[in-house]
């Protein structure tokens, strides 16, 4: 970081600031979701599992307005988030150095920047569907209200709760794709189909371990806030089965082919994501609750099922998106179960 004489933080530019407020890079990876629900969406419209009529014009209107909004309102509720947790992130070696505690932006500056682009881009949902900007509005309100303000600060299940706010991107995405400008069915929850829903489901169970490990591996910075972390009120070793319960539900959430097949989803499905959930849980599994702290105060192991996680869940959505541009009868017995 450069420096005046004084050591008073040179501002790094207000492009700067504001991206910094929006977490554009945490936000990537929920627009990678969003988009994956719109290529599903679209494929199986082409392969007649869903009726639909799709173009790729269409294909690519939709992501388009899918990056605007969401950027617009996960960045929204980011800054916000910064605006409330101002008195905390200063004491706290990973968010110190965010534009509030560095003096880059008042708090207030981060609420009004926040409040702006989080109704920009749920106003931008409307274009196309009011059940997307629904969706998008829900999911502000309810990182911003119900983790940031609510949970965060009061209880060790707050990411697990909270995590709701990160599972709704699929939801969008699919909702932009259906293009429901229609008021007949006022049903939010009515997608249509319950494939979207099985996006949701699989960030939600995703969230606790992933986020977990990455409080193991900073363990003891949120309890100098006195953020309750599951870790550092019940310990690592129960955050640790926790963790490991969740990836079993992981596991279980991959066979819906098996038990739902009205899903449409084929076979295939179950094998493929068996086998990645697999691969991420033993990340989980190998993590020492017990392991001796790095130099910085930091568990290693965890950091490294910490990042597996981000790896798994960008696997998921592409196979799906995958097996879902595949016609159904080229699958032969590994297609969709009949009903």
């Amino acid at each position: 970081m450069s420096e005046t004489d004084d050591s008073t933080p040179v501002h790094p530019g207000w492009l700067s600031v504001f991206t910094q407020l929006m977490k554009l890079r945490v936000i990537i990876l929920l627009q990678i979701t969003a988009i994956c629900a719109i290529l599903v969406h679209d494929m199986l419209a082409r392969n007649e599992m869903i009726d639909a009529n799709r173009t790729w014009s269409d294909t690519l209107y939709a992501s388009i307005i899918t990056i605007i909004g969401g950027t617009l309102s996960a960045g929204g509720s980011n800054a916000i988030n910064m605006w409330y947790d101002a008195d905390i992130d200063q004491h706290m070696r990973r968010t110190r150095n965010r534009p509030v505690p560095m003096g880059y932006i008042s708090s207030q500056g981060a609420l009004m920047f926040g409040l702006i682009i989080a109704t920009l881009g749920c106003a931008v949902f409307l274009l196309v569907s009011w059940k997307a900007a629904f969706w998008s509005l829900f999911s502000v309100a309810f990182y911003v209200l119900i983790y940031t303000i609510w949970l965060k600060r009061t209880t060790p299940q707050n990411i697990v709760i909270g995590g709701i706010a990160g599972s709704t991107p699929p939801l969008i995405g699919w909702a932009v794709a259906s293009a429901d400008y229609s008021l007949n069915n006022l049903n939010p929850f009515d997608l249509v189909s319950p494939i979207p829903w099985m996006m949701f489901a699989l960030i939600f169970l995703w969230t606790p371990p992933h986020f977990w490990c990455l409080a193991l591996y900073r363990s003891g910075e949120y309890a100098q806030v006195n953020v309750p972390m599951m870790n550092e009120v019940k310990g690592a070793e129960y955050t640790l089965k926790q963790s490991k319960a969740y990836c079993v539900m992981l596991f279980l959430l991959g066979s819906v082919p098996c038990f739902w097949p009205e899903s449409g989803l084929p076979l295939l499905w179950a094998f493929i994501s068996g086998a990645l959930t697999l691969w991420y849980a033993v990340s989980v599994w190998s993590v020492n609750p017990r392991e001796a702290f790095d130099e910085n105060g930091r568990m290693p192991g965890a950091a490294k099922s910490f990042y597996r996680s981000l790896y798994y869940l960008g696997w998921m959505f592409l196979m799906i998106v995958l097996i879902s541009a595949i016609p159904p009868d080229s699958l032969g017995p590994l297609g969709p179960l009949p009903i």
